[in-house]
């Protein structure tokens, strides 16, 4: 497939948008397949400040559509890559068919590769240096101090921590853990040893991120989501996100 015509589009409650192309500009046989079937209004992650309705983050699936259309087949040669594609029942997007993100091997947009899901042009993220004194504890053990963190703001979510290696106080293990994020790149898990106990994937590192994120480069971020976070002496909340309660996927 290859198109000069693909729109961004964002369907209802899906945080990150898709890509919608035109039929006649895909080389694959597209093959009906049933009514798309809608998801409830309890399937996603309740998030602060947002309607009520919780927002269907990276990790829900594909196949689980909010807008009403039709449910395609993808057909590559002898390859069926089932249930790939939407035709939306909107007129506006007539000849149009939003694509699966992760059933395709890569996508590029210009000469860029896309990785993880279609960049948002409304999401943004930034990096600034600071001398806030930030410390993490868990459990009653001190896990990192700072008065040099790095903070990474980055649309929707909360401010990241990003600290010097050398500022973690805690072991730090390896973690088989990998994702990826569309805007920082590919990130490797770590669990720290807290009172003796491994606490799974409660931080990670980007050791190649993409340019937006390069200043990162090595530093390590911890979940706020799980930690306890002081902030200039001050205790700061939890905050509350689709990391909240689970680890990464």
């Amino acid at each position: 497939m290859d198109s000069t015509r693909a729109v961004l589009l964002w369907e209802p409650r899906r945080v990150v948008p898709s890509w919608a192309v035109p039929a006649e500009d895909m080389a694959a046989a597209l093959v009906a397949g049933k009514p798309a079937t809608r998801g409830a209004d309890d399937v996603g992650y309740l998030l602060p400040d947002v309607p009520w309705r919780p927002v269907l983050d990276p990790s829900i699936p594909f196949a689980v559509h909010t807008a009403e259309g039709e449910v395609v087949d993808i057909h590559l040669g002898r390859e069926v890559r089932a249930g790939a594609g939407l035709r939306l029942a909107d007129p506006d997007l007539d000849g149009y068919v939003v694509l699966d993100f992760d059933v395709f091997d890569s996508w590029w947009e210009e000469d860029e590769p896309n990785v993880g899901h279609p960049r948002d042009p409304f999401h943004r993220i930034d990096v600034l240096p600071s001398s806030r004194r930030v410390r993490l504890e868990l459990e009653g053990e001190v896990l990192a101090e700072s008065g040099r963190p790095l903070l990474l703001f980055e649309t929707i979510l909360p401010t990241r921590f990003y600290l010097r290696r050398e500022d973690v106080r805690v072991e730090l293990i390896p973690s088989a853990t990998r994702t990826t994020c569309a805007y920082k790149g590919h990130a490797s898990y770590l669990s720290p040893l807290v009172n003796g106990r491994e606490v799974a994937d409660l931080a990670w590192t980007y050791q190649q991120p993409l340019p937006e994120a390069a200043v990162v480069a090595g530093l390590v971020a911890f979940f706020d989501e799980r930690v306890d976070l002081v902030l200039d002496g001050v205790r700061r909340e939890r905050p509350v996100t689709p990391w909240s309660g689970r680890t990464p996927s």
